[in-house]
């Protein structure tokens, strides 16, 4: 990770410009805000999965959209990758801890999405 977009107040000269388009640290939000990237960082917020798993826990992803996803938040330090030296090679992705603490807002605004929904079946819900 190339640093943190949060400093403190005595900080405020070292603050990423997120507004910049060069800003590192706005391209991770794209990524971590990205159509896919919150999808994968909601599955991965309760155990670690496989390729495979986060494919099926994700309805509608392609594999091709899944494996660009996840490559640019591994290069962010938001997930990490483990491979085990198999046939076929078993992939494995988990949150780091940045990860963990990035997502936390995103369950909570899922959590208040869905307590604010009507109940699956009633009228009016999708």
């Amino acid at each position: 990770m190339r640093g943190s977009a949060q400093l403190g107040a005595g900080d405020a000269a070292k603050r990423y410009d997120v507004f910049h388009t060069d800003c590192p640290a706005r391209d991770m939000v794209d990524h971590v805000t990205s159509r896919w990237g919150i999808w994968v960082l909601i599955s991965l917020r309760s155990k670690d999965l496989r390729f495979y798993e986060l494919r099926e826990s994700i309805q509608g992803i392609s594999e091709k959209m899944l494996a660009q996803t996840l490559r640019a938040l591994v290069r962010d330090e938001v997930v990490w990758r483990a491979v085990e030296p198999t046939t076929p090679p078993q992939v494995t992705y988990g949150l780091t801890e940045f990860g963990r603490h990035i997502s936390e807002p995103l369950v909570e605004l899922f959590d208040r999405i869905t307590r604010h929904l009507p109940p699956p079946g009633a009228a009016g819900a999708g």
